[in-house]
């Protein structure tokens, strides 16, 4: 099973997906949209629930990711409104934060579109971008809660796992709607499942460089060290989720096509597998001879 869906051909078609996507300029897009809807949004939001229970977004994000020191008082400082000031929010902060949260959501919804070769239908899905918002809020309460009965311990892996299904069924349910449901959510469960799990790898992994990343920034550069940190944490997020887009798109054309009786001999598979075997050699082979060249003789004995 692995040397099939690893063959050469297809991680080739993978890869050649990525490229046509732009990859990593897709990510950084995506995370740098992010982080322009996350900040105000957070502020707003903690803003909003102070007023009505003890919720603090900074405490919050400290706790969740173990910060101390530098770190911790950095993103206090970006997420926490000043003390003794207004909080209320004008038409322009409210119109900022909707024009900043659907430029996001049109970020994510071109991700669909060009990896699923689909028509551009920018701010004609403008109500589909609304309600992903609104069940991407109800994801996020849905997430806290689980962070918050398994306890917000520095690695959570209990909370992560249980997490994984949540994330997939809301990943599939993001393409289907941001795609106006021109991809059938049968097509996006591999991107789904793949994302899920992608993305509780990487929240792992997080809460073991995440805390130095934030504290070295800070001491170095401040407030605004702490807004690295975190578009450099949001730009693995969106690869993850990216790769996992073109990776999920391939796996549901291959078993499409398994499904239509088209599916890669497995002599066929064999022969790929040898002839990259035989590159190998070949190159390692060159690569020895070379060394053998250039190596310097031995001395004549006197």
């Amino acid at each position: 099973m692995l040397t099939f869906w690893l063959r050469p051909a297809f991680a080739l078609r993978v890869f050649g997906r990525f490229q046509r996507v732009a990859g990593f300029d897709r990510s950084m897009a995506l995370a740098s949209s992010a982080l322009t809807a996350l900040v105000p949004v957070t502020i707003l939001a903690g803003t909003l629930l102070t007023s009505l229970t003890t919720y603090d977004a900074a405490e919050r994000i400290i706790r969740r990711y173990g910060l101390s020191g530098a770190g911790a008082e950095a993103v206090n400082a970006l997420f926490s409104p000043a003390q003794g000031g207004n909080t209320g929010v004008g038409v322009f902060g409210v119109l900022f934060l909707a024009i900043s949260a659907l430029s996001f959501t049109r970020a994510l919804q071109r991700l669909f579109e060009q990896t699923w070769e689909l028509k551009p239908l920018s701010v004609r899905n403008t109500r589909n971008g609304l309600w992903w918002l609104l069940s991407a809020g109800l994801y996020t309460l849905v997430s806290g809660w689980l962070y918050t009965l398994l306890g917000e311990s520095r690695r959570g892996l209990l909370a992560t796992v249980c997490e994984v299904p949540v994330s997939a069924v809301f990943l599939i349910w993001s393409g289907y709607l941001l795609s106006a449901r021109r991809v059938a959510w049968q097509d996006l469960i591999p991107f789904g499942l793949t994302a899920a799990v992608a993305t509780a790898a990487y929240s792992v992994g997080t809460t073991l460089y995440l805390p130095r990343l934030f504290n070295t920034s800070a001491e170095r550069y401040g407030v605004v060290g702490a807004v690295f940190a975190l578009i450099s944490a949001l730009f693995g997020v969106m690869l993850v989720i990216v790769g996992s887009a073109v990776l999920g798109r391939e796996v549901a054309d291959e078993l499409s096509r398994i499904a239509h009786g088209q599916r890669t001999p497995d002599d066929e598979v064999r022969r790929q597998w040898d002839s990259v075997v035989e590159q190998t050699r070949s190159r390692w082979r060159a690569v020895r001879r070379q060394v053998s060249r250039h190596r310097p003789e031995d001395p004549p004995d006197e």
